[in-house]
């Protein structure tokens, strides 16, 4: 992959229809030709549960129980489950299809641009891989979600540790360009999460509770001494570098940027419309 400059965008917190609205304008403004590649870092104020782009809400959600948490509550453009976002770093990468090295497959994209995870986690000390499902079995669960929480399980190419997924990522393609984002999960309170989905009964619930323990942990069981933010995006910022052969200017949006970042959010991603779409 070609050595270039991309920028790099450090939004900070921010509520959850601004953060869907800034990730969809960055893939605006680079098909555009306004702006390079971006890798773009972002926090959720206040902690609050994404949609995958075709879920149902009214069947996977408890929105009484969102609302009893003060939960923000937003649809992606992205596709997969659900994630609540409180306590992480997310990530998201911009860039045309046809950038150099960029794969046209999707799988194949995973891996490529994931590459910056890896060398962050490992980075920070944590034995990280991806996880590759082997078996016909593990291929199929992937087609048939056990449940609508998106760390219930890893899919292709997803960070693991000891095979208990770390990080979650989705994927769009619009218009010839790529819009990667995920989850990079420092702690996490698995009752909040879990009492924002509709089970069938509370043993159900227990039961898929319990199999997430085994299923995906948080960076705060991996490390004796969990990294701050500050640190975590310094390990990051470097991975993306180093993995995808890129330089990273640190930029921020114009005022008129903004300002088109703001509409799309109250216009779209905040609209009652849009998030119970399915």
């Amino acid at each position: 992959m070609m050595t270039s400059e991309w920028y790099y965008l450090d939004s900070g917190a921010q509520r959850p229809e601004y953060n869907m609205a800034m990730d969809e304008k960055l893939m605006e403004w680079h098909r555009n030709g306004e702006i390079p590649p971006v890798v773009r870092f972002y926090e959720w104020a206040p902690a609050s549960l994404s949609l995958g782009y075709f879920q149902r809400i009214h069947r996977d959600i408890d929105l009484e129980a969102v609302k009893r948490h003060q939960a923000g509550l937003v649809r992606r453009p992205t596709g997969g489950r659900a994630v609540l976002h409180e306590d992480e770093l997310t990530y998201s990468v911009i860039v045309e299809e046809s950038y150099p090295g960029i794969p046209q497959g999707v799988t194949e994209a995973y891996r490529v641009l994931s590459e910056g995870l890896l060398k962050g986690f490992r980075s920070l000390g944590l034995d990280a891989d991806f996880s590759i499902p082997r078996t016909e079995e593990e291929k199929e669960a992937l087609k048939n979600p056990r449940s609508a929480v998106c760390f219930d399980a890893p899919s292709w190419y997803e960070m693991v540790v000891e095979g208990r997924k770390i990080a979650g990522s989705a994927q769009t393609r619009q218009k010839g360009v790529v819009l990667q984002h995920g989850s990079l999960i420092r702690t996490i309170d698995a009752d909040k999460l879990f009492d924002m989905f509709q089970f069938p009964d509370q043993r159900v619930r227990d039961r898929m509770q319990q199999g997430f323990y085994k299923k995906a942990t948080p960076l705060g069981d991996l490390m004796e001494e969990l990294a701050d933010m500050e640190t975590m995006k310094a390990h990051f910022r470097r991975g993306f570098e180093e993995a995808l052969g890129v330089s990273l200017k640190t930029w921020t949006p114009d005022k008129k940027q903004e300002e088109e970042v703001l509409q799309l959010a109250e216009e779209k991603y905040a609209a009652q419309a849009w998030t119970e779409k399915y």
